[in-house]
């Protein structure tokens, strides 16, 4: 299932599952992470759109965070919302506290492009599991006060219309295991998508097959703690469902352990595996349609094909 892609003058809405929101700087004051979120509701206007901010935005109940049934009503107040056609927000640390609280039958009877990127990988894909929507992986809020032609573009494709029907690459894919597959795209971060499987927010079909895309940074952990992280996926249930594999960027410079990591990893599970720096927490911000049947090909590269 898919939903109608957001008008170009409609209604986005925004949330914060997984930080407190700063809504204005004073003078001076340091910004965490860019999100000033005065600015990017007014960047977002100054393109047309109507924003709709959640009413717990800005809580600060744990001291931390608003708290996990306060951020889940906000996602369910904006798939409520008739206004909204789009959803976005951005991560953090926090979204798998969420999952209990979002009315997933909601988001099923009121269909709207919902996107985000690293910890949001939770929501995007317990949403797609447990209601058959698409979701989108790749973009947050802050892209909108400092736009690239690239992001720019994946956003006009995915979020705007239908039309990228063959994934735009903006760096060289490095072929780790040759090879094609065919599948429904899921992933994201990596940590939170090895936290996901096996719980009862991520129901999928394991006969069903999987083109898997993840991406992780260096300023979060090592190679060596991405390695865990993929280690938990192999060992898991829905590996065994999973015929190809997308890596993200990881750092600006080469790193030939993770490269060497992955290459074990397709040739353990026979399947193929490309690296590149399309999306994840560099400047690339490609976005990734969770639930969408596609073709890789380690050479050519990734085709959209029929949703499910």
């Amino acid at each position: 299932m898919r939903a109608r892609p957001l008008s170009r003058s409609g209604t986005i809405g925004l949330c914060s599952p997984s930080h407190i929101p700063l809504y204005e700087a004073a003078p001076g004051q340091e910004i965490p992470w860019s999100r000033e979120y005065k600015k990017i509701t007014a960047a977002m206007e100054k393109e047309g759109f109507s924003v709709v901010q959640a009413e717990n935005m800005y809580k600060k109940t744990w001291g931390f965070l608003a708290s996990d049934q306060e951020r889940g009503a906000d996602l369910n107040q904006l798939a409520a919302d008739p206004r909204v056609e789009y959803i976005l927000f951005g991560g953090g640390e926090g979204a798998p506290e969420v999952l209990p609280w979002l009315d997933y039958e909601l988001f099923r009877q009121n269909p709207k492009r919902v996107c985000s990127y690293s910890d949001g990988t939770s929501i995007l894909n317990a949403v797609w599991a447990r209601t058959g929507l698409e979701t989108y992986y790749g973009q947050d809020p802050t892209l909108f006060t400092d736009w690239i032609d690239y992001n720019r573009r994946h956003f006009e494709g995915h979020i705007l219309s239908d039309s990228m029907e063959v994934h735009e690459r903006n760096s060289p894919w490095l072929c780790l295991s040759p090879g094609r597959a065919e599948g429904v795209l899921c992933g994201g971060y990596t940590m939170n998508f090895a936290l996901l499987l096996g719980t009862e927010y991520f129901p999928v079909d394991l006969n069903e097959p999987h083109i898997l895309f993840l991406e992780d940074h260096q300023m979060f952990g090592g190679e060596d703690h991405v390695s865990a992280m993929l280690g938990y996926i192999e060992q898991s249930d829905f590996m065994k469902s999973v015929c190809g594999l997308v890596f993200g960027n990881y750092s600006d410079s080469p790193c030939p352990n993770l490269y060497a990591r992955l290459r074990v990893l397709g040739e353990r599970q026979g399947i193929p595996v490309v690296y590149c720096d399309d999306f994840g927490h560099g400047a690339n911000h490609a976005i990734l349609p969770i639930g969408r049947r596609a073709r890789l090909d380690t050479e050519g590269g990734l085709v959209y094909l029929q949703g499910i």
